[in-house]
């Protein structure tokens, strides 16, 4: 994690002085935005350990996001991380220790999201508050593969069905979550962003229901490697509730060098603005004399 940090704040100097060599001299108004987010993901669900709110499991995402109103953008996101959970790692009580289950999944997840602002951007998208607060909400798609260790090799779980279930490693998700947004340079945005993910499975992890009638799947009972053997129909997770989990990221949000704007029926993209024409005070176009 300290070295993702570390990468972060070499691209943030990296961006601020291509905004400081390009801005006033080019001064094109900008509404497309490119991301790029270092961070963690944290899984809730049968293998979670009390205790444990934010995991070290590395997050990264890219993204591109459009204003559509002073308050309101468009955004889209793609995001690779991880997730973890080990029985070995639970308290005594309960019963966790003598499961013996454990996970690995690396996910990845492409969403699209509404994000609202609590303050207003200004006529330009450089005069923009220097902090604001927003919320989002959307809807994605995760592809997930959780895998187990065993005698040093990493075995792929879902094809074991071993609860006896069939389940996709494609899966729907509702991200939703809160950020705030420092601005520290004309074209460079620095963001903290939290955000939780509501599923509609309880696999994220393999662990959901009873142990499975015999015979047994492969690596269904872990608890007979330590001498803890489990019988069929006993409680293996509980059902009753979905997997999830939360990405918290540091983001930088650079505005590229371009432009949409409405004209006739079509949306259109334009790179620069004429020459011929320079900003007044107030953020308006006036033309060259």
């Amino acid at each position: 994690m300290v070295r993702f940090y570390f990468i972060a704040v070499i691209l943030l100097t990296a961006l601020q002085s291509v905004s400081a060599q390009s801005f006033y001299a080019a001064r094109r108004e900008r509404s497309l935005i490119a991301s790029l987010g270092l961070g963690s993901a944290t899984y809730f669900g049968e293998l979670t350990n009390p205790g444990k709110f934010i995991n070290p499991d590395p997050s990264i995402n890219v993204g591109l996001q459009l204003y559509i109103s002073r308050r309101i953008s468009l955004r889209a996101e793609a995001h690779w991380f991880t997730i973890t959970g080990d029985d070995k790692e639970a308290v005594e009580e309960g019963g966790r220790k003598f499961r013996n289950l454990s996970f690995s999944s690396s996910c990845l997840e492409l969403n699209s999201v509404a994000i609202i602002n609590l303050y207003e951007n200004g006529d330009r998208f450089y005069r923009r508050p220097k902090i604001n607060i927003y919320g989002f909400a959307g809807f994605g798609l995760l592809y997930m593969n959780p895998k187990t260790k065993y005698n040093g090799e990493w075995i792929a779980l879902q094809p074991l069905k071993t609860e006896g279930v069939s389940y996709s490693l494609i899966q729907p998700v509702i991200p939703f979550g809160l950020g705030i947004r420092l601005k520290v340079s004309p074209t460079v945005n620095l963001s903290f962003e939290g955000g939780w993910r509501k599923t509609f499975t309880d696999y994220l992890d393999d662990v959901s229901t009873v142990y499975p009638a015999d015979p047994k799947p492969f690596l269904s009972d872990r608890g007979q490697e330590i001498g803890f053997p489990w019988q069929p129909g006993d409680v293996r997770g509980n059902p009753k509730t979905e997997d999830a989990y939360m990405l918290v990221n540091v983001k930088l949000e650079y505005y590229l060098p371009f432009q949409f704007s409405r004209k006739g029926n079509g949306l259109n993209f334009s790179k620069k603005r004429n020459a011929t024409s320079r900003y007044n005070k107030r953020g308006g176009l006036k033309k060259r004399r």
